[in-house]
Protein backbone atom coordinates (compact mmCIF):
# COMPACT_ATOMS: atom_id res chain seq x y z
CA UNK A 1 0.00 0.00 0.00
CA UNK A 2 1.16 3.54 -0.65
CA UNK A 3 1.44 6.83 1.23
CA UNK A 4 -1.82 8.01 -1.24
CA UNK A 5 -3.66 4.86 -0.27
CA UNK A 6 -2.97 5.11 3.27
CA UNK A 7 -4.11 8.99 3.46
CA UNK A 8 -6.98 7.70 1.21
CA UNK A 9 -8.10 5.29 3.40
CA UNK A 10 -8.00 7.73 6.83
CA UNK A 11 -9.54 10.31 4.62
CA UNK A 12 -12.56 7.61 3.82
CA UNK A 13 -12.82 6.87 7.19
CA UNK A 14 -13.15 10.43 8.27
CA UNK A 15 -15.78 10.96 5.89
CA UNK A 16 -17.79 7.84 7.25
CA UNK A 17 -17.79 8.76 11.06
CA UNK A 18 -18.36 12.58 9.77
CA UNK A 19 -21.39 11.11 8.23
CA UNK A 20 -22.08 9.00 11.34
CA UNK A 21 -22.02 11.98 13.33
CA UNK A 22 -25.22 12.96 11.55
CA UNK A 23 -27.09 9.91 11.49
CA UNK A 24 -25.46 6.55 12.04
CA UNK A 25 -28.23 4.47 11.04
CA UNK A 26 -28.28 6.11 7.51
CA UNK A 27 -28.36 3.44 4.53
CA UNK A 28 -26.16 5.61 2.26
CA UNK A 29 -23.40 5.68 4.91
CA UNK A 30 -21.19 4.14 2.96
CA UNK A 31 -22.46 5.34 -0.58
CA UNK A 32 -20.51 7.23 -3.10
CA UNK A 33 -17.06 7.14 -1.66
CA UNK A 34 -14.39 6.90 -4.45
CA UNK A 35 -11.90 4.06 -3.64
CA UNK A 36 -13.92 2.66 -0.83
CA UNK A 37 -14.18 -1.38 -2.31
CA UNK A 38 -10.70 -0.76 -3.79
CA UNK A 39 -8.84 0.23 -0.71
CA UNK A 40 -11.27 -1.44 1.91
CA UNK A 41 -13.04 -4.24 -0.21
CA UNK A 42 -16.36 -2.87 0.86
CA UNK A 43 -18.21 -1.78 3.44
CA UNK A 44 -17.28 -4.75 5.58
CA UNK A 45 -13.35 -3.86 5.37
CA UNK A 46 -14.79 -0.32 6.32
CA UNK A 47 -16.22 -1.30 9.08
CA UNK A 48 -13.46 -4.28 9.91
CA UNK A 49 -11.11 -0.74 10.04
CA UNK A 50 -13.44 1.03 11.84
CA UNK A 51 -13.48 -1.05 14.90
CA UNK A 52 -9.62 -2.26 14.55
CA UNK A 53 -9.72 2.06 15.54
CA UNK A 54 -12.27 0.85 18.36
CA UNK A 55 -9.84 -1.79 20.11
CA UNK A 56 -6.91 -0.10 19.84
CA UNK A 57 -8.19 2.83 21.71
CA UNK A 58 -9.84 0.64 24.17
CA UNK A 59 -6.76 -1.15 24.78
CA UNK A 60 -4.55 1.69 25.63
CA UNK A 61 -7.74 3.51 27.47
CA UNK A 62 -7.43 0.06 30.03
CA UNK A 63 -4.11 0.00 29.91
CA UNK A 64 -4.18 3.20 31.62
CA UNK A 65 -7.37 3.01 33.74
CA UNK A 66 -5.90 -0.14 36.11
CA UNK A 67 -3.19 2.11 37.09
CA UNK A 68 -5.92 4.72 37.81
CA UNK A 69 -8.02 2.06 39.73
CA UNK A 70 -11.51 2.19 36.86
CA UNK A 71 -13.08 -0.16 36.03
CA UNK A 72 -13.70 -1.83 32.38
CA UNK A 73 -17.04 -0.37 32.01
CA UNK A 74 -16.28 3.28 33.13
CA UNK A 75 -13.83 2.79 30.74
CA UNK A 76 -16.10 1.84 27.65
CA UNK A 77 -18.82 4.67 28.65
CA UNK A 78 -15.95 7.41 28.50
CA UNK A 79 -14.97 6.43 25.36
CA UNK A 80 -17.82 5.84 23.88
CA UNK A 81 -18.56 9.73 24.76
CA UNK A 82 -15.24 10.92 23.29
CA UNK A 83 -16.07 8.84 19.96
CA UNK A 84 -20.28 8.74 19.85
CA UNK A 85 -19.79 8.58 16.06
CA UNK A 86 -17.52 5.67 16.34
CA UNK A 87 -19.20 3.61 18.55
CA UNK A 88 -22.70 4.47 17.14
CA UNK A 89 -21.52 3.06 13.29
CA UNK A 90 -20.33 -0.04 15.47
CA UNK A 91 -23.42 -0.59 17.16
CA UNK A 92 -25.47 0.18 14.19
CA UNK A 93 -23.80 -2.37 12.34
CA UNK A 94 -23.06 -4.72 14.77
CA UNK A 95 -19.60 -5.24 14.48
CA UNK A 96 -19.38 -8.69 16.84
CA UNK A 97 -19.75 -10.27 13.70
CA UNK A 98 -17.34 -9.26 11.67
CA UNK A 99 -14.57 -8.53 14.17
CA UNK A 100 -13.17 -12.04 16.54
CA UNK A 101 -9.69 -11.31 17.83
CA UNK A 102 -7.55 -14.42 18.02
CA UNK A 103 -8.11 -15.60 21.90
CA UNK A 104 -4.74 -16.82 23.66
CA UNK A 105 -5.16 -21.00 24.45
CA UNK A 106 -6.19 -20.32 28.00
CA UNK A 107 -9.47 -18.31 26.58
CA UNK A 108 -10.31 -20.75 24.35
CA UNK A 109 -13.41 -23.00 25.29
Amino acid sequence: MTWADQHARTDILHTILDRAARNPADARLFDDIPDLDRLFGGREGVLLALRHRWENHLSVKLDHALAEGKSAVEIFLELSAEQPALRAVLDAYDTDQLYQRPRTRALAR
